[in-house]
């Protein structure tokens, strides 16, 4: 696991400071293990499939860096087969500035958050957009109220797993509204049984 991401994002400068930093010789050790890909297996599986959000970042035909939010349904990154992932692109601002990135250098990198137990996936791969109707219908989740303008599929070349130190626990509206549930519940029964022995005491 992480192999072949770490020989594709480790250049020299990073090896020197790695050797500096006396870190050089286990990150070595892992690069040497590295295959043609790092296989995703059902650990990063289960994470993509509950993600309702990520990071994409793209390489502009100027050489900028540019990242990119994409979001829907949990779920909404879709495991199509062996290594490669994909997800429906919505119609947005119109700017197409992913797509003509990846047009232009297909190498992307995919950043998916957990922010209530702070995990991290980070991804890298080669991407490649398709206006196909049938790709896009695939990728589509059903029953969301978007209109997609095309596919993104992706096929992972490397990941990494992150540490959680220095990630703030996050939780979105549903996540503290079922957490929160029981003691509204609760507190409806209080209510009730106070109106009863009031009514009672009356």
């Amino acid at each position: 696991m992480a192999q072949t991401y770490l020989r594709a994002l480790f250049g020299p400068r990073a090896r020197a400071m790695q050797a500096a930093a006396g870190s050089r010789a286990s990150y070595a050790r892992m690069e040497a293990g590295a295959g043609p890909l790092d296989a995703l297996t059902a650990r990063e599986l289960d994470f993509i499939a509950a993600r309702d959000s990520l990071y994409m970042a793209s390489i502009s035909e100027h050489g900028w860096p540019y990242v990119q939010h994409r979001g829907g349904p949990a779920g909404f990154l879709r495991h199509i087969e062996s290594n490669r992932i994909g997800f429906a692109d919505y119609r947005g601002n119109r700017q197409y500035l992913s797509a003509a990135h990846v047009a232009a250098d297909d190498r992307i990198a995919l950043f998916l958050m957990a922010y209530p137990n702070r995990r991290r996936l980070k991804i890298i791969g080669h991407a490649e957009a398709s206006d196909d109707p049938a790709v896009i219908a695939a990728l589509m989740p059903p029953g969301y109220a978007a209109e997609p303008e095309r596919g993104f599929l992706i096929d992972v070349v490397g990941f990494d797993w992150n540490c959680p130190q220095h990630i703030t626990p996050r939780f979105t509206e549903a996540e503290v509204r079922s957490a929160s549930q029981p003691l509204i519940d609760e507190i409806a029964v209080l209510r009730a049984r106070i109106a009863e022995l009031e009514g009672t005491a009356s």
